[in-house]
């Protein structure tokens, strides 16, 4: 089948392109599924919601070796045709091999961040794209000027992240924000 994956920086509607692709497969009578990462609960445990309150059921797995045979037997034993993964740049590496695995008989949709708030790739989810049959490339709107928005600024108390922040922290519209290359402020 396919590999798609969706990419971008916070605020680009990666999660609403997923959740609108996973619907597309269930209209034509296909049986589909998001999968999405268990410590996550910005707006809800057991859905994926995006910022903007768009909700879909979701099977919660861990950002181990267990979540991703999880993700595989889910797919396998419950006779699915599709499935969406939200947030992959939480994910282990090993996703990759798992979801380019899955591909070969599956429709697969992933989405996640391109670059981490120092404005480095984020590993799972450049893998995914590299080995994608397609690949979707968001943008959002630079918060400070307006223009096409490519990177996404972790605040913390109005100022950019230290650079020895953890990589990982979820957040919303508090600590991020999409910003175009110009207005990107790199971590110090």
């Amino acid at each position: 089948m396919t590999l798609e994956v969706i990419i971008g920086p916070m605020f680009s509607g990666k999660t609403s392109e997923l959740i609108r692709l996973v619907e597309r497969e269930v209209y034509a009578k296909r049986k589909g599924a998001i999968f999405k990462i268990a410590f996550d609960k910005r707006y809800s445990a057991r859905e994926v919601v995006t910022h903007n309150g768009l909700r879909y059921d979701a099977y919660t797995v861990a950002s181990s070796d267990e979540g991703l045979r999880k993700i595989e037997e889910v797919t396998n034993s419950d006779g699915l045709d599709a499935i969406g993964v939200d947030e992959v740049n939480f994910f282990p590496l090993a996703l990759v091999d798992v979801l380019d695995g899955l591909a070969d008989k599956k429709k697969v949709i992933a989405c996640g961040l391109n670059l981490n708030f120092k404005a480095e790739p984020f590993p799972t989810t450049m893998q995914l794209a590299a080995r994608a049959d397609r690949v979707r490339y968001l943008s959002a709107v630079c918060v400070v000027c307006g223009q096409e928005a490519t990177r996404t600024q972790r605040l913390v108390e109005g100022k950019p992240a230290p650079k020895e922040s953890p990589v990982i922290a979820v957040g919303g519209k508090e600590m991020y924000e999409p910003r175009c290359r110009n207005c990107f402020a790199p971590p110090k």
